[in-house]
Parts: C-alpha cells; sequence; structure tokens
C-alpha cells in the first residue's frame, strides 16, 4: 500500500512504531469508555475517530451528524455513505443554531455557539440513552489555532481523545490510509457558516449561494478551496497547487458566469490562493482571547 509520505512529498516521515503505538493507545482509551457518542462530521479527523471507536466498542459507539443549513449536503451524503460503508452506528440529529442571536450576529465567537448547540443537543441523547461519553476529533495539530468550539466542548465535558493519544493531523491521515479508510486525503473542511466575514449575518439564504457557488467549482474539477461572501462581492480562494489552472481565461469567463448567476456584481480570484481560515486574518489579538469562556 502505498504512503502518505510516498504521495504528498512533503509530509515528514512517520515512524511506523510510533503509530501503531498511538492507535493501540486510542483504541483502549475509547474501549475504558464502554459506550460512546461521536460528534461526527465525516472529515478525515472524525471519520478515522468514528471508525475507531467502532473497532474498540462496536454498536455501542454512534456517530451523530448535525443536520445544518451550515453543512453542505454533499458532505452529509459522504458522511451517511462512509457510516454505512464500515457499518457504524449512524444517526443525523437537528441543530438550530440559526435560531441563536448570537450566531447569526457572526461575532469571533461564532464557532463556540454552533458547537455549543450541537454538544447541547448530544448531551441530550446520552442522558436520555444511557451514554456518559461524547467526543470528537479535534487533533494535536488544532490545539494552537483560534477555535472556539474547543470552549464549547470544556464547558460540555467532551472528550478528545485524538489529543489524548498525541495525534496530529498527518498522524491521522496515514493510520487512515493503512486502514483502508477513503477519508484519508480528503481536503480540510469547515462549516459554511467560515466562508462569511466576521460581522456579517450568515443566514440560510446566503450558506446557500456559498454551498452552491461552491459545488459549481467541484464541477470543475478544483479539490480545495473556498467561496469567500463579501455581500455583493464574492472572493475566490484556489489551492496554491491549483492555480495556475484558476488563472486561465477560459475559467474566469465560466466562473463569472456562475457566479453572477448566483447573485453577486463582483467576481474575484484570491491570488494568496486558498489558507485555511483567512478570514481570522482581520482579528485583532483581543478579539483572539475569548477570557469570558476559558
Amino acid at each position: 500500500m502505498a504512503s502518505l509520505v510516498a504521495i504528498q512529498g512533503t509530509t515528514p516521515k512517520l515512524d511506523p512504531l510510533q503509530l501503531a503505538s498511538k492507535e493501540e493507545r486510542l483504541i483502549a482509551l475509547l474501549r475504558e469508555m464502554k459506550r460512546v457518542l461521536i460528534a461526527y462530521s465525516g472529515g478525515t479527523d472524525s471519520a478515522y475517530l468514528a471508525w475507531a471507536a467502532k473497532q474498540a466498542l462496536g454498536d455501542e459507539a454512534i456517530a451523530i451528524t448535525a443536520d445544518s443549513p451550515s453543512i453542505p449536503e454533499s458532505h452529509k451524503r459522504d458522511a451517511v455513505d462512509f457510516a454505512k460503508g464500515h457499518g457504524i452506528v449512524h444517526e443525523m440529529i437537528p441543530t438550530n443554531e440559526f435560531e441563536n442571536p448570537a450566531y447569526v450576529a457572526n461575532n469571533p465567537d461564532r464557532c463556540f455557539h454552533c458547537k455549543d448547540e450541537l454538544f447541547r443537543v448530544m448531551d441530550q441523547i446520552a442522558a436520555d440513552r444511557g451514554f456518559e461519553h461524547i467526543v470528537y476529533g479535534v487533533n494535536t495539530d488544532d490545539l494552537g489555532d483560534y477555535r472556539p468550539g474547543q470552549s464549547a466542548a470544556k464547558i460540555h465535558q467532551v472528550k478528545a481523545p485524538l489529543v489524548d493519544a498525541g495525534l496530529s493531523k498527518a498522524e491521522i491521515r496515514e493510520l487512515s490510509l493503512r486502514a483502508s479508510l477513503e477519508t484519508w486525503d480528503r481536503p480540510a473542511a469547515a462549516c459554511l457558516s467560515s466562508r462569511i466575514p466576521y460581522g456579517t449575518q450568515v443566514t440560510p439564504e446566503r450558506i446557500r449561494v456559498v454551498e452552491e457557488g461552491e459545488e459549481a467549482l467541484k464541477v470543475l474539477g478544483f479539490r480545495q478551496f473556498r467561496v469567500r461572501y463579501h455581500d455583493n462581492l464574492v472572493r475566490i480562494e484556489i489551492a496554491p497547487e491549483e492555480l495556475e489552472k484558476a488563472l486561465d481565461l477560459r475559467f474566469a469567463s465560466k466562473v463569472t458566469s456562475i457566479f453572477k448567476g448566483l447573485g453577486f456584481h463582483y467576481v474575484t480570484l484570491d491570488l494568496e490562493g486558498y489558507r485555511q481560515g483567512s478570514l481570522n486574518s482581520v482579528l485583532s489579538d483581543m478579539a483572539k482571547v475569548d477570557s469570558s469562556l476559558s
């Protein structure tokens, strides 16, 4: 089987023995919990965690996916297909973060209110069914980033077994590849609300426009990208390794037609390319420190 190192080239070499040890640690941690609910989006991290929980606990591990307008329908379908393909017990549950004015306001703590709603619903499921533990797929690389959702996890006492096992993103991808999980090289993903700048209200209508635009880019053959919503202007981020294709005039014509059809007056391509959390760059240091939730 090909390795992540061989395929991606730039990934640091990973120690097979250390990888195996960390996976064993993860399985042991999950087995100790006896019954778990997994916050499961279908991305690389949560899919690997759900698979590991299945290995450890069988049907006593249930993957829970939020049925929210902020999650692309294609991602929900992928989450369903992965769980079904690997025999993981899976449920979609409605969440109501769009009914929360603090979420809709889209301040820098928006992610807190989203995760708070998800974990609130999962807390109720756990109480109703006698589950003592809820887990989610944060990894060691996530700990240094600005992620208000981690504060919600602490408040709801949601555990992070991937962190406890010392697993990084690259290690999770490698272990997923070794387990023949189709999610091993899935591009980084985030909810659609993350495409809208802080201070601009998030609404189902704006989310729908972003989703349609990103699905169109996927059809055009792009792999890693973001559609950033700026009122009448759309800013398209394409991964640096795919930018050459995006700079083609034929692409410009197609994309201009697509996004003007979605209601944008101006269509722009960000020459800096895709970078994770680019909208966080406007935050001041003060805004990043959420002392009230720590």
